[in-house]
C-alpha cells in the first residue's frame, strides 16, 4: 500500500493570498481550512499498521479492546469541515461549461489539489457540495485526518510534535495542533505495539477542550450510508459509541450500501437514526465503558488481532479482561504512562527501588 499525503505539494505550489474571487468560491466551497490543515509529512508506517486494522464493511478499526472509528464529529473538529448539507451528485459537463472562464478553471485546480483526486477531470460539481469529499473518499485520498486523527485518540503510539496547545488555539482545526516526527518503527514493530493497547491508553474523548469552537452535533450519531457521486460507504456511530460517551453495546448488523436507494432522504431524516443509536445505551460512567457480553460478542465476530496463531494452538482467541481505569483522561494518560515504564524496565512492585513509581500509578488508577 502507497500513502501518498499532499502537504508538500500545497506549501510549495499555492500561494498564500489567493485572487479575491479565488479566495471567495475556496471560502464557500468549505474547504478552506484545509489550505492549513495538510500535514508536510506523513508517518507511513503508522498509517499503514491501522489500515491493517481497516474494515471496509462497517468503516471502522478493530482493536483488541473493540471496533473505533472516524467519526463525523473527528472530521468537524480536525479540519473544521462542515458536516451538514446535501450530498453531492454529478452531472455532465457542457460546453458551456468547458468555456469557463480561467478563474474558475484555476479554482477547480485548486481545490483538486486540496482533495488530492483527479475524479472531476470529466465532471463539474457545485462548489458548497464539494465539502463532502473528505466524508466519503475514506482513508487512501486524505492520511492527515487519518494520522491527526491517530495522534488524538492514541497520545503513546507513534511520535509527532506538538505545536501549540489544545486551550492555546485560539479556535483554529486541530490538526494544525500535530506536526510528524520521523521515526524508526516499521509496520511489523508497531503491530505489538497495538496489540498491548488496553482501553486505558486511549483519549475516548479528545475533544471536550474544543467545544468551545465546534459544538458537538447530533448528526453525528446519525446511522446509515455516506455518498459522493457513486460512492457509498456505511457510518455506523453505533459500533464506537464510546467515542461518544456512551456504553458500548452489541450493534446492529452491517449496512449494505449497495442495496441502499433513500441515502439523501435518511440522511435529512437523521434524527430518527440518533433515536435507534443511543435509544439502547446510557451515558458511560467510565470513558471505555461497554456492557457485558460485548467482548465475547465482539470476538466471536472480528479477528483482532492480526497475526495467526500457531497451527498447534488453540483457534479460540481468549477474551481479555481489562481494568477499569482512571474516568478522567489526563489521569488515563499518566497512568498509561507509569505502566508502560514499569513494564519495559519490568519492575516488581515488591521492589523498593520502584516503590515510589507504582503508588503513583495506583493514585492515578483510582482518579
Amino acid at each position: 500500500m502507497k500513502v501518498d499525503g499532499h502537504g508538500l505539494k500545497l506549501t510549495s505550489r499555492v500561494p498564500l493570498a489567493l485572487p479575491p474571487q479565488m479566495e471567495s468560491w475556496v471560502s464557500r466551497s468549505g474547504l478552506s481550512s484545509l489550505q492549513r490543515t495538510s500535514l508536510n509529512k506523513i508517518d507511513t508506517n503508522l498509517v499503514s499498521a491501522f489500515v491493517k486494522r481497516w474494515h471496509l464493511e462497517t468503516s471502522s478499526f478493530h482493536m483488541l479492546f473493540g471496533v473505533m472509528s472516524i467519526t463525523l464529529d473527528d472530521v468537524s473538529c480536525l479540519l473544521h469541515l462542515p458536516i451538514r448539507g446535501i450530498f453531492w451528485s454529478p452531472q455532465d459537463v457542457t460546453e458551456e461549461h468547458r468555456a469557463a472562464s480561467s478563474w474558475a478553471i484555476a479554482t477547480r485546480a485548486y481545490l483538486l489539489m486540496l482533495v488530492g483526486s483527479t475524479i472531476f477531470a470529466d465532471k463539474t460539481f457545485t462548489l458548497v457540495d464539494a465539502r463532502y469529499l473528505l466524508l466519503c473518499k475514506q482513508l487512501g485520498g486524505y492520511p492527515t485526518l487519518l494520522e491527526c486523527w491517530i495522534h488524538e485518540y492514541f497520545p503513546t503510539v507513534g511520535k509527532r510534535w506538538e505545536n501549540w496547545k489544545p486551550t492555546d488555539n485560539c479556535g483554529l482545526p486541530r490538526a494544525m495542533r500535530w506536526s510528524y516526527r520521523q521515526g524508526v518503527l516499521k509496520v511489523d514493530d508497531l503491530r505489538p505495539i497495538l496489540d498491548e493497547l488496553t482501553p486505558a491508553d486511549v483519549i475516548w474523548r479528545p475533544f471536550e477542550d474544543h467545544i468551545a469552537w465546534r459544538l458537538f452535533d447530533k448528526i453525528c450519531l446519525y446511522r446509515g450510508c455516506l455518498k459522493w457521486g457513486e460512492t457509498v460507504i456505511p457510518y455506523l456511530p453505533d459500533r464506537c459509541l464510546r467515542q461518544f460517551g456512551y456504553r458500548q453495546y452489541v450493534p446492529s448488523p452491517p449496512l449494505d450500501c449497495m442495496m441502499a436507494t433513500d441515502i439523501d432522504v435518511e440522511w435529512i431524516s437523521y434524527h430518527q437514526s440518533v433515536i435507534a443509536v443511543i435509544g439502547p445505551s446510557t451515558l458511560a460512567t467510565t470513558p471505555s465503558d461497554v456492557e457485558d457480553g460485548y467482548l465475547e460478542w465482539y470476538y466471536c465476530v472480528s479477528h483482532p488481532r492480526l497475526v495467526p496463531p500457531h497451527r498447534d494452538d488453540p483457534r479460540e482467541v481468549p477474551v481479555p479482561v481489562y481494568d477499569v481505569g482512571p474516568s478522567d483522561p489526563d489521569w488515563a494518560r499518566v497512568s498509561t504512562l507509569i505502566h508502560r515504564y514499569l513494564r519495559q524496565v519490568n519492575a516488581e512492585e515488591e521492589d523498593p527501588q520502584f516503590a515510589d513509581l507504582f503508588e503513583a500509578l495506583h493514585i492515578s488508577r483510582s482518579h
